[in-house]
């Protein structure tokens, strides 16, 4: 990543009042009795999740991913996003399918920062929730790609510059697959802070150091909960993610208190697992973790 510095004396753009977050999502509709909400990354789109969506809809499950709030919106708009408003879009998405698919369990999987928000859900809902999958989790940024400038980001906080500052995405974009990665850059590269198209499909090429402002707040909210979270939970990482070390896995595993949880370890993949090289991988993990518990809830060993 690099950083780009911008001042403008432009108002930010009103928010959206929030609606239906799967208004703009995936929904796919399955037999089994099952339902997934997969939740994409900070920044990012619910197309990044399509791969796995299908996957897992043609293996039975009823399958959702929601858009989170104001992504898509103007940059102005993305910036003022709390993580409150992010995790209001996962939370109204999983109390609207409870209610529409009334039996069904829900299992919930985020990416990246999301996977903090599927953790707090647990935390919130307990055994409604039926399980959780962590994708890449972002505790610490620590991973080989990391910007070394954001060990400087306390101090734009403190000097109330976090408005201005924005990180620059650039290869390899989270993805090691050099195909994708191609299809990424042919996004990115006209990319200006004045324009940017088609962020709804594919995700904004510049990421606000304000919402790396509300990361923090996440993480520091979410620290407290770990250690009481007991409902079912899976962690997916490679081992050689770009923007999160292993340490963000092992942390999760060793810190919550459930008594069903697995390490799925990934050796060629970077970030974005969702559509890197082992995406297949991580379906069938994350298919293989949810019949799992479905099969010991139902024997009442959970």
């Amino acid at each position: 990543m690099s950083v780009k510095f911008k001042i403008s004396f432009k108002k930010s753009h009103p928010k959206q009042e929030s609606g239906d977050p799967l208004a703009s999502g995936i929904s796919l509709v399955g037999p089994n009795g099952i339902s997934v909400i997969l939740v994409h990354g900070l920044t990012g789109a619910p197309h990044e999740m399509s791969f796995i969506a299908k996957f897992l809809n043609n293996k039975g499950f009823s399958v959702f991913s929601p858009r989170l709030a104001n992504h898509g919106e103007p940059l102005e708009v993305l910036r003022d996003t709390t993580w409150q408003e992010c995790y209001q879009s996962l939370r109204k998405t999983f109390l609207d399918i409870k209610e529409k698919k009334s039996g069904d369990l829900i299992f919930v999987a985020g990416l990246s920062v999301s996977a903090l928000l599927t953790l707090l859900l647990a935390d919130e809902f307990g055994s409604e929730v039926a399980g959780v999958s962590c994708l890449s989790p972002i505790l610490f940024y620590d991973g080989w790609n990391s910007p070394w400038c954001r060990h400087l980001l306390p101090l734009a906080y403190f000097l109330g510059l976090k408005n201005f500052f924005y990180f620059k995405e650039e290869s390899p974009f989270g993805i090691k697959n050099e195909m994708m990665r191609r299809r990424v850059l042919e996004h990115y590269k006209n990319a200006s802070l004045e324009n940017m198209k088609d962020v709804s499909r594919y995700g904004y090429p510049y990421y606000p150091v304000a919402l790396l402002y509300q990361h923090r707040l996440l993480v520091k909210n979410l620290m407290k909960k770990l250690p009481f979270i007991r409902v079912p939970v899976q962690v997916v990482q490679a081992t050689n993610d770009d923007m999160s070390s292993s340490r963000n896995s092992q942390f999760i595993y060793d810190t919550i208190s459930s008594a069903v949880k697995d390490i799925l370890w990934l050796e060629n993949s970077y970030h974005v697992v969702t559509v890197d090289q082992e995406w297949e991988k991580v379906a069938q993990g994350l298919n293989d973790f949810f019949c799992k518990v479905a099969v010991l809830r139902a024997e009442r060993k959970l």
